[in-house]
């Protein structure tokens, strides 16, 4: 007697069925970036404008089919590439996205996500640049599929995870000030911070280096610090391999 996973199966393959779940890959890439007109940088992220239905002409994120031979974050860095010339050095998986009516075929989306510094974002050629460009990650126009809802979670992600990990060094250079760090993580939170106390809750925290450059201006020189290389960018857990 066939069950019916075996009965499933062998429609599948006698090709009776119509649809079958297919798994696509997404990600989603933040920086912070001085926009136009703007006295402090916002959290930005690139889209690629769909040429095809659905959803033709409205701005989605990179991403594409997985293949049958690819890791997921294989899927993930060589989509991103493909879309918008980015390569981060970092990817992490963020959810994956799977309510049945979110596209008109069944589909099932695993979604990564990665902070590059903006000066990473300035020279990476896409193969069709016209159709990507970057936005503002607080005011997104109405995106393809439920890719606002997916924006709206790696942003809550962001700001939780900041609090509890280095993750912010993701945006800095490799050497950077207090003064540098406290905006980014005003960017990714929204809100001004006490200088004296952020100050205090870092040099506490273990994570950081202070070395002994300093960087000079028309005000006081300001020490560079880094972060220690033996913190984890961000927790993985007991995944050492990729996923």
């Amino acid at each position: 007697m066939m069950t019916r996973t075996g009965e499933a199966s062998a429609a599948i393959a006698t090709g009776t069925v119509a649809e079958v779940t297919r798994v696509a890959v997404s990600t989603v890439i933040f920086t912070t970036r001085r926009l136009e007109g703007a006295d402090r940088p916002a959290v930005v992220l690139p889209l690629v404008r769909r040429t095809r239905d659905p959803y033709e002409g409205l701005w989605a994120l990179p991403g594409g089919w997985l293949g049958l031979s690819e890791s997921l974050e294989e899927a993930a860095s060589r989509t991103l590439a493909e879309t918008t010339g980015l390569a981060p050095s970092y990817l992490e998986q963020l959810y994956a996205f799977g309510a049945v009516d979110r596209s008109p075929a069944r589909v099932v989306s695993i979604v990564y996500w990665a902070l590059v510094r903006e000066d990473e974002t300035r020279t990476p050629q896409p193969e069709d640049p016209e159709n990507v460009a970057w936005f503002d990650a607080a005011s997104l126009p109405q995106l393809a599929f439920d890719h606002n809802q997916i924006v709206d979670y790696a942003l809550w992600r962001l700001r939780n995870k900041v609090g509890y990990s280095r993750i912010a060094h993701g945006l800095l250079p490799d050497e950077f000030t207090l003064a540098e760090l406290r905006e980014v993580y005003e960017v990714i939170l929204g809100r001004r911070l006490d200088p004296a106390n952020f100050r205090r809750q870092v040099e506490s925290s273990g994570t950081l280096i202070p070395t002994q450059s300093f960087r000079t201006g028309s005000h006081r020189p300001a020490r560079l610090y880094r972060y220690d290389r033996d913190v984890e960018l961000a927790d993985r857990g007991p995944l050492d391999a990729r996923q």
